[in-house]
């Protein structure tokens, strides 16, 4: 591989630079080379539609590909959650590393928990998966809340509750981690009560598929055990024929099972458990309907197999009537 400064396609957003900038220097230990950033501004930056509204699909990803594609950039990391689930054939996902936190996060007034938000709390969000989980999780525990569509970067998001427009908003706890935010959290949203987006929490790092030498040194950075997980999490939303944007969450996690989970050692559970656990769910982005499954079987040991494990809990979603909820979000 020649010496040449490596070219990174990145979005303009504090977050994506942020994630991009790690990124750059993984890749630089791993090949010696220099990364450079470039800025490149998606549609999905420019526009202040809710993503809903414009497809949500690709919006983020689109211009960082055609970049790719005119060889203007050496390779583009994405938010994976953000990434269409159809793979272009002329380019490769060289690389997924090891997710980050899953989980949303809430960031309240007054330091407030989720369940101790006041009557009537106003709660920011731009996302349908979220909305949906939210209020069927207020309806079921007696909880009076009002979700809210809302756009913009975490300054933005996070400004509406120091400006008293709404009582907390709702972000992934991976950006805020990756940003240096975290303890801005004042909860996190168990995975039992919000799923969250599929592949959330976990990027992807994509080049041209000709080129074998980057696609070998990007591989360095893969994470096997995330790649199999989101690969089950996004077969699962393809087969729901669900853009990004539809009210679907997704979590392939190892089941609960074990002590070192429980010291906060994943790596050794990972080891010793051999079962990952798929869960699903779709709803109506006012929560009165939900179809909510989950699947345990072998860690799937190829991308194949973890392929049809997100099929078959689709399949068994649809059957339950997943689809017409995503029609009426659709409408």
């Amino acid at each position: 591989m020649s010496s040449k400064a490596l070219r990174l396609g990145t979005r303009r957003s504090k977050l994506a630079m942020a994630q991009s900038g790690q990124v750059a220097d993984a890749v630089s230990q791993v090949t010696g080379r220099s990364v450079e950033l470039v800025e490149i501004t998606t549609y999905g930056d420019t526009s202040r539609e809710q993503l809903a509204q414009i497809g949500g699909t690709g919006v983020f990803v689109t211009a960082l590909r055609e970049a790719l594609l005119k060889g203007e950039i050496d390779f583009a990391v994405h938010s994976l959650k953000d990434l269409p689930t159809g793979q272009p054939d002329v380019l490769a996902l060289a690389a997924v590393p090891e997710r980050e936190d899953p989980r949303d996060a809430i960031v309240a007034r007054d330091a407030l928990k989720f369940t101790d938000l006041p009557r009537g709390a106003r709660i920011g969000t731009g996302s349908p998966r979220r909305m949906a989980q939210l209020n069927a999780y207020a309806r079921g525990h007696g909880l009076d809340i009002e979700t809210v569509p809302i756009r913009g970067n975490v300054d933005t998001r996070i400004g509406y509750v120091r400006d008293g427009e709404l009582d907390a908003v709702v972000l992934a706890a991976a950006g805020l981690t990756r940003i240096g935010r975290i303890d801005e959290v004042t909860d996190f949203l168990s995975v039992d009560t919000v799923l969250p987006a599929p592949g959330q929490g976990a990027l992807a790092i994509e080049c041209a598929a000709d080129n074998a030498d980057l696609i070998a040194a990007l591989g360095e950075l893969d994470d096997p055990f995330t790649r199999v997980a989101v690969t089950a999490e996004r077969s699962l939303l393809a087969a729901l024929e669900a853009g990004c944007s539809a009210p679907v969450g997704a979590l392939a996690d190892l089941p609960p099972l074990s002590a070192p989970l429980e010291r906060g050692d994943p790596q050794a559970a990972r080891q010793i458990v051999k079962e990952m656990r798929l869960r699903g769910i779709v709803g109506t982005t006012d929560g009165t309907r939900t179809v909510q499954l989950s699947t345990t079987g072998p860690v799937p040991e190829t991308y194949d197999q973890a392929m049809a494990l997100g099929r078959e809990l689709a399949a068994e979603m649809l059957a339950q009537g997943a689809a017409g909820l995503m029609g009426e979000q659709a409408q």
